[in-house]
């Protein structure tokens, strides 16, 4: 069989071809994890006043399709914090008492406190097929890597430590031993580099930049032709 000249379109094919085009079509041969790709569980981590907050507000402004998860924590609420948005503050009592009741998928003492993952949210939203975001210090993220090892990990960086001390002293919320503390974590923190799957520079001024890094990261690993599989 041939073809004589060009063809406008596939009904001006002969009718055994037709048949094959209508036997195939809407078929594209991909399998249903590529067609369709689980959810993710995305960490972005980094050392303390790297900008983490920040970038999650920015990612929830730009209105992604995200579950961003709420964490809890046994710490004091700061003055511009909110209750339920950027933490759940409970009592140390009450922290422990989750912890007891195997509610958290992961937890630690941070700095005097405690901050831990609520389990219920992550199942929830991955039986919506929302990507989950976490966000959680280089501590979590290392239990995070050995609880779901498929889970995609960011690391958030700064410039240099020069910079990462002069965004904790704007924040005006630590003495000058918590600076120390925290300055002498963050050099031991980046020595984690290695358990995270990519490393995000969060320069100062630039936020938008990072968060379409980020968003091309998400969307890269959507792309995969073998997807992470991010069970609980």
């Amino acid at each position: 069989m041939t073809l004589n000249g060009p063809l406008a379109s596939v009904q001006d094919l002969p009718a055994e071809l037709q048949s094959l085009v209508d036997h195939v079509d809407g078929v594209t041969g991909l399998p249903d994890n590529i067609l369709h790709p689980p959810p993710l569980l995305i960490v972005i981590s980094g050392p303390s006043g790297v900008g983490k907050d920040t970038v999650l507000q920015g990612l929830q402004e730009r209105q992604m399709p995200f579950h961003f998860v709420v964490t809890a924590t046994s710490r004091p609420k700061r003055p511009t914090e909110v209750h339920g948005r950027d933490y759940f503050f409970v009592s140390e009592e009450e922290f422990k008492a989750m912890m007891d009741g195997g509610e958290l998928l992961e937890y630690a003492l941070v700095y005097h406190h405690y901050k831990g993952i609520p389990k219920q949210q992550v199942r929830e939203a991955f039986k919506s097929g929302k990507d989950v975001i976490l966000r959680i210090d280089v501590q979590g993220a290392e239990t995070i890597r050995r609880l779901v090892p498929e889970a995609v990990l960011i690391f958030l960086a700064a410039a240099d430590l020069r910079e990462l001390m002069e965004r904790l002293i704007e924040r005006k919320t630590e003495t000058v031993a918590d600076l120390a503390k925290r300055m002498a974590t963050a050099r031991a923190e980046m020595e984690k580099i290695h358990l995270f799957d990519y490393v995000v520079l969060n320069r100062e001024d630039e936020l938008d930049a990072t968060l379409d890094q980020i968003i091309a990261i998400v969307k890269a690993e959507h792309a995969r032709t073998h997807p992470r599989q991010c069970w609980l």
